[in-house]
């Protein structure tokens, strides 16, 4: 084309101008159509190594090559199809039969996307269009004469949800999904029986169905964030609020959810962190925050309970933890927190509630490790508790550190020294002050307070892990002085 730079268009005639944009214009359509023709090819190549998106990729710019063509609508169509885009397929092969309406396969192709979509009128029409030109087409003859049944049974299911019969109208409507999976009306019905029926899990699962199918509904996405919410889902909620934002950042329902659910979800998240930090006393005062916010959605509330009930017990304030185990289990029966509630129990030395609380754990949960070992646990403290407790000896916690152990054990020997006494009061001194020293020497080796925390007296000989190197070993072989002692 450089040639074309050395002309003196001022000494060209009309003619010969005329003569020269003709060859340009040819040559130009040429260098389009053989473009047009190379995205078709690797179209084609593409669709039948199953690309589908890098086949739709080159099936647009043959159409926009060529936006004539009846074949590159087609092409592209077909793809759609395939992937499921039903509104796209739909403009497709109309966009066909409008430049070509004797086009019989794009004619079956929309009656197939309108029976997918539940829209039966117009699939039976297109069905008898494509019988008309091909009347030995087995399909379309065949759904033609199925296609009224079909609409029979959409407007019975719709019967069905108006009288009440959910359970029949979600069969109903099953059925139908099978046939015509891209429906995004039955989808919504039937999410509405599962709703009534309170099969949420369910419902949600619809709507989001029906949210893919109908791209830009705010109130699809509100819906879902509202039964993701009551299901106790917060972040998955407050997920579909902000895309229901996203379309409109004002929207009347969606806005106020969206800050309940922004608060209600940090907090929660603050739970799991303070939590995790150790922070038990910060987990407890986020859960009491939430309850604040929300006190009826079950499931929410439910969260916050459990909160309260993990961190109470990791505070070791287990009164207050078995009543928000309690409060959280009359909400939601889960194997987690019935073992939470048997821990709070254990520490309380209520051992006939903990053991049957970690049972119950193991009903909901079969074979869960936690249950068994708290089981075991228990039954060890309990045969334990009917001997001695060296931390009630001494008079600490059992979280108590190895300063505070020998600090109180200083002070309970000294009470308890058998020089301080005589007679009868002496012997039952020098038992106390054996138990005191037991108490120590149990307590302040790490090896032996876990034994001992695990359920087993490492100074019991009966348990057969006895220490018998202890300088008080010999008290168990002879001596009047039984470790075995109960206050009075």
């Amino acid at each position: 084309m450089e040639y074309l730079t050395n002309i003196n268009w001022n000494k060209v005639t009309p003619c010969l101008m005329l003569l020269v944009l003709e060859v340009l214009l040819e040559f130009s359509e040429c260098t389009s159509q053989a473009e047009v023709n190379k995205h078709l090819e690797l179209g084609r190549d593409f669709l039948a190594r199953g690309q589908l998106s890098d086949a739709l990729t080159h099936y647009h710019a043959a159409v926009e090559g060529d936006p004539n063509n009846y074949l590159t609508y087609f092409k592209r169509g077909t793809v759609y199809y395939a992937l499921g885009k039903a509104k796209f397929a739909l403009q497709d092969f109309t966009k066909v039969l409008e430049l070509k309406s004797d086009f019989t396969a794009a004619r079956l192709h929309r009656a197939n996307v309108y029976l997918k979509l539940a829209q039966y009128t117009d699939a039976k029409e297109d069905y008898l269009q494509v019988t008309y030109s091909d009347p030995y087409n087995e399909e379309a003859v065949s759904w033609y004469h199925r296609i009224d049944e079909l609409a029979d049974d959409l407007r019975l299911a719709e019967a069905y949800y108006r009288g009440g019969e959910y359970r029949a109208a979600a069969e109903l409507a099953t059925r139908l999904l099978e046939l015509s999976p891209w429906s995004a009306q039955l989808r919504h019905l039937r999410a509405q029986c599962y709703i009534a029926t309170d099969d949420l899990f369910s419902a949600v699962s619809d709507i989001r169905s029906v949210n893919r199918l109908q791209q830009d509904s705010t109130d699809g996405y509100f819906r879902l964030a509202e039964l993701l919410y009551q299901l106790g889902h917060v972040s998955d909620a407050l997920k579909e609020i902000r895309e229901c934002l996203k379309l409109d950042p004002e929207h009347k329902q969606c806005f106020p959810l969206y800050k309940k659910l922004k608060k209600v979800d940090k907090l929660l998240l603050d739970c799991e962190e303070k939590s995790e930090n150790r922070d038990f006393l910060g987990c407890v005062e986020s859960a009491n925050k939430v309850l604040k916010i929300e006190d009826e959605v079950t499931l929410v509330v439910y969260e916050a309970r459990k909160w309260l009930c993990v961190c109470y017990n990791k505070e070791e304030e287990y009164t207050q933890a078995l009543g928000e185990c309690g409060r959280a289990l009359e909400l939601r029966r889960e194997a987690r927190i019935l073992c939470e509630r048997a821990d709070a129990l254990l520490h309380l030395a209520m051992y006939d509630d903990a053991i049957h609380a970690y049972k119950e754990a193991l009903e909901v949960e079969e074979g869960m490790q936690r249950a068994k070992e708290g089981i075991s646990k228990a039954q060890k403290l309990q045969k334990q508790a009917e001997s001695r407790d060296y931390y009630q000896i001494l008079g600490v916690k059992r979280s108590a550190t190895k300063q505070e152990i020998v600090k109180a054990y200083r002070k309970a020997a000294q009470k308890w020294h058998p020089d301080n006494y005589q007679g009868d009061e002496k012997k039952i001194a020098e038992k106390k002050f054996i138990d005191v020293a037991a108490a120590k020497e149990v307590l302040t080796d790490p090896e032996k307070r876990a034994q001992f925390d695990s359920g087993t007296d490492p100074l019991d000989p009966e348990s057969g892990r006895a220490d018998f190197h202890s300088p008080f070993a010999h008290f168990h072989h002879g001596s009047p002085f039984q470790f075995k002692f109960h206050f009075n």
